[in-house]
């Protein structure tokens, strides 16, 4: 969706009173740019230490890992010193009327300070947590080992999210060099430990330290920009809903000579089965999966090509705007299946496969609706009346953002002046889904979903880096974001 960048707009989002507060701000983010500027080696290297540490928060790796991550995280924000109160808590899974289960979630941050003279209180959000790193022989350089290369820094998290985490530790540290440690501004932090692993806790934790939390503002630095010179303010995610699939059809192996071409086998009911789930132009084909009409920027197959490495001759999938497919329309993948691999195969029917189905679904549409609308078309297209089951569901909400309120206008004067260009409005073909929650418990407070990635970024992915010049710019504008918040009055 295209922006519409305010450039001329006050800091506190109205007309401004007199010169006087024009030249106070101006000298407040010349002050902070300075402080940006000075603090970027202790930035990068106290990133690059994060990154050292393999916090990734699935279930198969050691958990010890994320709560050094925690301990490393909670050190950096007590060593602020602007926080009345810096813990690391632990929520438990599940509803919090039931004291959220017996499994406790990953080890998250949380700090607070509160409001004065009122000034409004902002919510800082990011996450500590890594996605595995996948082959080692796939990356240029060992993954949990950050390295320079060009413009990069390269490893696991170094972009998604260790560097949303630090661009909030060093824009407060920005803020403290330019107006001192006893500003008004409230802000509190919190920095999840789960997010790659979903959020499991993160209802629970809300509920639980739901005054903690309070903002009039959130910002989740957990998103991308347009590219290394344009930033972004994310206005739009698809939701998901997960699941696995299980397809039967046999009681037992049996040989496929000797029954091949008689009996149907899981993988051919499968097969078959999955195909119904697209068009011929590979959108998807099931029912009740809506759609939403938003105008987006120019994105041309060149650019999708050269972001994703599509391979010559092989076409793109879907209809109408090639941002469009990604931002306002569902999408399916198959993200895993588990069948005998090629190198144990035999000449077996194959009686049961398992896949793992990843569906994103547009802004509007209800996740639980999604859920059913799949459920049923998987049931009613089983072949041969092959038994499917369905388990392991998980959905998240998709989010529109506000753009209408003083916060926004705001965080596009901070990105202007910290990037030197107007920030565009975008959606996000991934998920965020415990905005949801954000919204459910705090309705009223403004949510600004920011980032530090750019389109060659490679979040999830080997070879995952951080563009240096887009963070040294995120992290300014979050800094000028604060001081604004900082002499705003009357929210």
């Amino acid at each position: 969706m295209t922006g519409n960048p305010q450039t001329n707009s006050h800091s506190n989002g109205q007309a401004p009173d007199s010169a006087t507060d024009l030249t106070a701000n101006s000298q407040t983010r010349g002050a902070l740019r300075d402080a940006v500027e000075l603090g970027l080696p202790t930035t990068i290297a106290d990133l690059c230490a994060l990154v050292r540490i393999p916090s990734v928060s699935w279930a198969a790796f050691d958990p010890a890992q994320v709560a050094a991550s925690a301990d490393a995280v909670a050190a950096l924000v007590r060593g602020l010193d602007v926080f009345e109160t810096v813990e690391i808590v632990q929520a438990g899974i599940g509803p919090a009327s039931s004291g959220g289960g017996t499994e406790l979630g990953q080890p998250a941050i949380l700090a607070s300070r509160p409001a004065r003279n009122g000034r409004p209180t902002v919510l800082l959000y990011a996450h500590h947590d890594v996605q595995p790193p996948g082959k080692d022989e796939d990356w240029e350089s060992d993954p949990f080992t950050p390295t320079v290369r060009g413009d990069r820094l390269y490893g696991r998290g170094a972009a998604d999210d260790k560097a949303g985490v630090m661009a909030h530790i060093a824009s407060i540290r920005a803020l403290v060099a330019a107006v001192g440690p006893d500003f008004d501004l409230g802000i509190a932090l919190f920095i999840e430990g789960e997010e790659e692993f979903g959020s499991r806790s993160f209802a629970t934790f809300l509920d639980e330290n739901r005054e903690a939390l309070r903002g009039d503002v959130i910002v989740v630095a957990d998103s991308n920009n347009w590219d290394i010179n344009t930033p972004a303010i994310t206005t739009a995610l698809r939701g998901n809903v997960t699941l696995r699939l299980t397809v039967r059809t046999l009681a037992h192996a049996s040989h496929s000579g000797m029954f091949g071409g008689a009996v149907p086998d899981a993988m051919l009911a499968t097969i078959k089965l999955l195909s119904t789930l697209y068009n011929q132009d590979g959108s998807v084909a099931v029912a009740g999966l809506t759609s939403i009409d938003v105008p987006t920027p120019d994105y041309s197959e060149d650019q999708l090509r050269a972001e994703t490495g599509l391979l010559p001759g092989v076409s793109p999938i879907g209809h109408g705007s090639i941002l469009s497919r990604i931002w306002s329309q569902p999408a399916l993948t198959v993200t895993g299946i588990d069948a005998p691999t090629v190198d144990n195969a035999s000449n077996t029917l194959t009686p049961a496969v398992t896949v793992r189905l990843s569906t994103r679904i547009a802004p509007g549409q209800s996740a639980v609706q999604a859920a059913a609308a799949i459920e049923t078309h998987l049931r009613e297209n089983a072949p041969f009346g092959a038994i499917v089951e369905i388990d392991d569901v998980d959905t998240g909400e998709p989010f529109l953002v506000d753009t209408s309120g003083w916060a926004v206008t705001e965080a596009r004067s901070a990105m202007t002046d910290g990037w030197g260009v107007p920030p565009v409005d975008i959606g996000v073909g991934g998920s965020i889904p415990f905005i949801a929650d954000l919204v459910r418990v705090f309705p009223a407070a403004q949510i600004l979903v920011t980032g530090v990635e750019d389109p060659d970024s490679r979040a999830h992915s080997p070879n995952e880096s951080l563009h240096l010049g887009v963070f040294k710019r995120a992290v300014l504008s979050e800094a000028f974001l604060l001081g604004s918040l900082n002499e705003r009055t009357g929210h």
